[in-house]
């Protein structure tokens, strides 16, 4: 029990940050070096007596980009409030989040519910990350198809303590600036617990899928992000998307439940720092167009 309870702290802290899971592309660009340095889109909104900027992150990075400097940094700095998807949540009560969401119900197990060439293939990519066989089989699909979209990072040097949050988080903590978050931790896990059990196992089978590429596609994420090309960001983590539950559920009904915490807080005075998924802050139904179709105007500041 002691893998799997590090397994649990490990992936669903992961979990709520991947929450809007990006798909896999069909391609990806092809590998350059990772920047040194990064200049992330950055866009502002406001009133006469508000301001609220918007900031995409990505959840985890590999060490060494610098890119908590200048127009992002200043921001920062200026705000009374820092607001995240969700605030800081300890292990313990991550574990235990997770007990609670992701077990499956008593006499099944997830050789039962997965089709048996599904549970072949998954099984692989369990033991071939470490996982011994089985370790996860009392686990709903969807907590499975997480654990296996972020172990590969981690061994590949990507990590949440380099990632945008925690940077952002430090700092605030360091100015004693307030953090709270727009979800709770349970709200998020609780959209991947609600979907229907055909979706998870899709989910499950297209993470798997995509494994090999994953590695590949989260740098050239990163890429996009570090030159502030958001749109090119968010075509590919949202790309070749085919099950409309998981894109409603993971992003477009959040965003929507996101515009309208904007709308409110523009009617009380200060500085926000709104920081969210990049993918959020991109295409059709990304928060400043639903914003910008309720007549607000968004300014990019980066």
């Amino acid at each position: 029990m002691k893998f799997i309870s590090k397994s649990f702290a490990c992936a669903a802290a992961l979990a709520i940050t991947f929450a809007g899971a990006p798909a896999f592309a069909k391609t990806a660009k092809p590998a350059a070096p990772m920047p040194s340095t990064a200049k992330p889109a950055l866009w502002k909104l406001s009133d006469p007596d508000t301001t609220i900027y918007l900031f995409g992150t990505i959840h985890v990075l590999p060490k060494g980009i610098t890119w908590l400097e200048g127009p992002v940094a200043t921001a920062l700095d200026r705000s009374d409030t820092l607001v995240t998807e969700i605030p800081e949540v300890q292990p313990a009560s991550m574990q235990a989040l997770v007990g609670k969401l992701a077990v499956l119900p008593k006499g099944q197990s997830l050789k039962t519910v997965l089709p048996a060439k599904d549970y072949t293939l998954v099984t692989k990519a369990l033991t071939d990350n470490g996982i011994p066989a089985g370790a996860l089989d009392p686990l709903e699909p969807w907590f499975v198809a997480v654990t296996l979209s972020t172990l590969p990072l981690l061994k590949e040097g990507y990590s949440p303590e380099s990632g945008v949050e925690a940077a952002l988080q430090a700092r605030a903590k360091t100015a004693k600036v307030p953090q709270i978050g727009l979800e709770t931790a349970e709200f998020q896990l609780g959209i991947f617990d609600a979907l229907p059990q055909k979706s998870q196992v899709s989910y499950l089978r297209e993470v798997v899928k995509g494994m090999p590429k994953l590695k590949g596609q989260i740098d050239s994420m990163v890429r996009y992000w570090a030159v502030g090309n958001h749109e090119k960001l968010g075509q590919m983590m949202n790309a070749d998307q085919t099950d409309p539950a998981l894109m409603k559920a993971l992003l477009t009904n959040r965003n929507r439940n996101w515009t309208g915490w904007i709308k409110q807080r523009l009617d009380q005075p200060g500085t926000v720092f709104i920081a969210v998924g990049a993918g959020h802050l991109a295409g059709k139904d990304s928060v400043q167009s639903m914003l910008k179709k309720q007549g607000f105007k968004i300014t990019r500041v980066q």
